[in-house]
């Protein structure tokens, strides 16, 4: 009989051969293989398999299983359920205003991904529309559900999606983007989504991963599009393979749509998790809620997004998202500067050195005159009063490099008094360590930007790199040597046994703050600055000790903390000088494992830049005045913190492109083409950002061209970043010919360094660096002109880089005298050299 009956079925398909394909689908081509069986609860997928080398990857666990969701009535925007810190309490706590906002919002129904009901179901139909074509539907008593497969042409490892709900009620409606594979946590090598967080370990404590990205959350969070860098929620395996999921350029919310600011739009979600709490990247469109979700009975909705599934790690996937997908390099092409760098740099010199334009101050505390400049914006206990400086190698470069008597009598000197006053010299608990950021003339006291508080990073900030960055230039100033050393002795007393430091203490009872989370900072770079200058072998061994446990338990996992106080140390801009100052420790030991954690390091950052949405030449309008788009884009700026708690969810990205110089030194030693783009994508034409007045950038991006505002030491930081940039762009382009010695990165910001402290080299000759208007002169503002004399004074150089994606044609102007018709190919560049 079970004869009969197998002639029977092997006749059969015979006869009707699509009897068998009825009941399976598929998706094939070199690199993927995706087969769907016809079940009794609908069409699952079967085999989900990546072509790895000669064998076919198992890893990811096939599914197949859709999710609407559907609410009748609007959802609530108040917070849905309370957290506590990992150590106990409320999280946050009241006194970060800054923070509740977001926090609430982050907390919805709809963030928490519990609003609505949950329609969870594999389809009940499915055909082949074409060759590598596919198409299912499903009926729900809500909507139907349209979804159509397909290869992508240009890249067989991705597979194109369109979905489609033609509402069958009225009310609101989000389409979660199928569950084409889950990952277990044991397979799992990494997850992210860039922007919010990333690494390879879950984590328990809901605050700790949600906030500030420690860990990978275990709830399946729906992320705003406001502050994902890079619109790639992804997911990699331990055998080598990573999924993403990509949302179609123009799907997520355009930051500023037309006359402006859109920032906080809220068009698409983005998720680590599926709604059930799997382990699978997925996308929400619409945000339930949110525009385009309500719709009435048969009013369609469509949207398209890719899955990318490929051999290699998350950061080649995210290369993927940002060239291919979201057209980074087409991006950068567009960029022209209508103002040089090097010009901004002589026109905030003209800025810094007027007392009124840039607000500086003298004052007495403790019988020294003490300058600084003005700071407008929040510090604790500040009745207007408040005073900071920021770039203090900036400052000592610039003095020396123009040989500006305003500076090096009127401001340089004043400076120095500050920073020495602010350093507490009192035998005790803080011996060495710093009084505040910010003096208060007023109340003649210094204080912390958030509460009263003492943290061993602002040791390595405002006393190891600035006294570290004046003492290149002073080598002889025992004064500050000594200053140095006190520093350095205060982090070894208070560097734990394993490596560490606390966060911070209470300036009145000595107790360790913050105990929730760790010290996930370069704050043994302050070790590594007295060990360069002091040659105390002790500071090189707990410098090496701090960063030891750093990269274990910070870089290679993934977390980073801030250095912002008033945004509870969200990870910000350190995570960039994190991987700037590994670098200069590896540089200084030759120890391999600080050259890859460094590497990682950066990498991570790249995920800081923003690569949406992608720029065009359409005409917007910013305070009635047009605007080209890709002059205001945020594509390509990095942030000053993002996440959930981040000034980013608001303010935008910054222009503070600190990152600039070590993203090009990054470049040289990895060969990898995104550092160099990201670091000329944030420095070039952004000069709709600029103050005209003062060449002052904003520091915010919502700020547009408002100048320094309430921040106007930021101006030190920006002629930083811009002489780190150019220097660096000039050292990688002529492959080390044109290279001078840096000095410290710059505290907060980022990874910026100090130059002209002592003399580079230019094709073999010692020369120091010069800041002068009357030398030379371009008339092309993509050509930046760097300036050099010889240490003999026999020659003089002029270093000419084209700062464009194409070539220039430009006239370079000598003495005033001297005219050269000159041209230069995309980021070209010529040294002159005058005898």
């Amino acid at each position: 009989m079970a004869g009969k009956t197998l002639l029977l079925v092997g006749i059969l398909l015979i006869l009707f051969p699509t009897a068998q394909a009825q009941q399976t689908l598929r998706l094939e081509n070199a690199q993927l293989r995706i087969v769907w069986q016809k079940t009794g609860e609908g069409w699952k997928i079967q085999r989900a398999e990546v072509k790895k080398g000669t064998r076919w990857d198992k890893s990811l666990t096939p599914s197949g299983e859709y999710t609407l969701l559907f609410t009748e009535e609007k959802p609530s925007t108040e917070s849905a359920q309370t957290f506590e810190k990992s150590t106990g309490g409320k999280f946050p706590e009241d006194n970060y205003h800054y923070q509740q906002v977001q926090w609430k919002e982050s907390t919805t129904a709809v963030a928490l991904n519990t609003a609505g009901k949950a329609y969870h179901f594999f389809p009940e139909n499915g055909k082949q529309t074409g060759e590598n074509r596919l198409q299912f539907t499903h009926e729900t008593d809500v909507a139907t559900i349209q979804t159509d497969w397909s290869f992508d042409e240009t890249f067989g490892t991705d597979i194109r999606i369109n979905q489609t709900i033609i509402p069958k009620k009225q009310g609101y409606f989000s389409l979660a983007t199928p569950t084409l594979v889950t990952l277990s946590e044991s397979k799992m090598s990494w997850s992210a989504v860039p922007g919010y967080f990333q690494g390879n370990y879950f984590q328990e404590n809901f605050a700790k991963a949600y906030a500030y990205g420690h860990g990978i959350p275990r709830l399946p969070v729906v992320y705003r599009e406001r502050c994902a860098t890079t619109l790639a929620p992804l997911m990699s395996t331990k055998s080598g393979v990573t999924f993403s999921v990509i949302p179609d350029p123009g799907l997520a919310r355009d930051p500023w749509a037309k006359d402006k600011i859109t920032q906080t739009d809220w068009h698409l979600g983005l998720s680590h998790m599926n709604r059930r709490g799997d382990l699978s990247p997925t996308l929400y469109y619409p945000v339930l809620g949110e525009e385009k979700s309500a719709r009435q009975v048969g009013e369609r909705l469509s949207y398209g997004f890719r899955y990318s599934l490929i051999e290699g790690d998350w950061f080649k996937a995210l290369n993927h998202a940002v060239y291919d997908v979201y057209k980074f390099k087409e991006s950068l092409a567009l960029r022209q500067s209508k103002q040089s760098l090097m010009n901004r740099i002589e026109k905030m010199h003209d800025y810094l050195v007027d007392p009124q334009t840039s607000l500086w101050n003298v004052e007495e505390f403790e019988g020294r005159k003490i300058g600084a400049q003005s700071y407008l914006g929040g510090v604790v206990g500040s009745n207007k009063d408040a005073m900071k400086n920021s770039d203090y190698g900036a400052m000592w470069m610039l003095g020396t490099a123009t040989n500006d008597a305003r500076l090096t009598e009127q401001v340089l000197p004043y400076a120095l008094n500050f920073k020495l006053v602010q350093q507490q010299t009192t035998p005790g608990f803080f011996d060495g360590a710093v009084r505040g950021q910010y003096y208060l003339a007023k109340a003649k006291k210094f204080v912390e930007e958030w509460g009263e508080v003492v943290e061993p990073m602002a040791v390595t900030y405002y006393i190891m790199l600035d006294v570290g960055n004046m003492l290149l230039f002073d080598p002889e100033n025992e004064e500050l040597k000594q200053r140095l050393r006190l520093g350095a002795e205060r982090l070894m007393q208070w560097q734990k046994p394993d490596g560490s430091w606390a966060v911070a203490y209470d300036h009145h009872t000595k107790e360790e703050l913050f105990q929730d989370i760790a010290d996930y900072r370069p704050t043994f770079y302050g070790l590594l600055v007295a060990y360069r200058l002091l040659k105390d072998e002790r500071y090189l061994k707990a410098a090496q000790k701090g960063a030891d446990w750093f990269v274990k338990n910070g870089v290679n996992r993934g977390s980073f903390l801030g250095v912002c106080g008033d945004a509870r140390y969200a990870p910000d801009f350190a995570t960039g000088q994190s991987a700037q100052a590994l670098l200069d420790l590896y540089e200084l030991t030759n120890k391999n494992s600080y050259r890859e954690a460094a590497i990682l390091a950066a990498k991570l950052y790249t995920t800081s830049i923003y690569t949406h949405s992608i720029p065009t030449t359409k005409t917007k309008y910013v305070n009635g005045r047009p605007r080209q788009d890709w002059e205001i884009a945020q594509s390509g700026l990095s942030f000053e913190h993002g996440g959930i708690f981040g000034s980013a969810t608001r303010h935008g990205p910054i222009q503070l492109a600190s990152h600039a110089g070590l993203f090009l030194r990054m470049n040289h030693l990895t060969n990898e083409p995104i550092f160099a783009d990201m670091a000329r994508s944030a420095a070039i034409g952004r000069d709709a950002f600029v103050d005209s007045t003062t060449s002052v950038a904003s520091y915010y991006w919502n700020a547009m061209n408002r100048g320094a505002g309430p921040y106007p030491h930021h101006a030190w930081w920006q002629i930083g970043w811009i002489t780190d940039y150019l220097l660096a762009e000039a050292e990688l382009r002529s492959n080390g010919t044109v290279s001078f010695p840096r000095g410290f990165v710059t505290p907060k910001v980022g990874p910026h360094q100090t130059y002209g402290f002592a003399p580079g080299t230019i094709n073999g000759v010692k020369a120091n660096l010069v800041i002068s208007e009357a030398w030379a002169k371009v008339n092309n503002p993509s050509v930046d002109c760097l300036l050099a004399r010889a240490t003999d004074g026999s020659k003089r150089f002029v270093i000419l880089l084209n700062n464009y994606a194409h070539s220039s044609d430009f006239t370079l102007s000598l003495d005033s005298k001297t005219h050269q018709k000159k041209s230069l190919p995309a980021f070209g560049m010529e040294v002159v050299q005058l005898d």
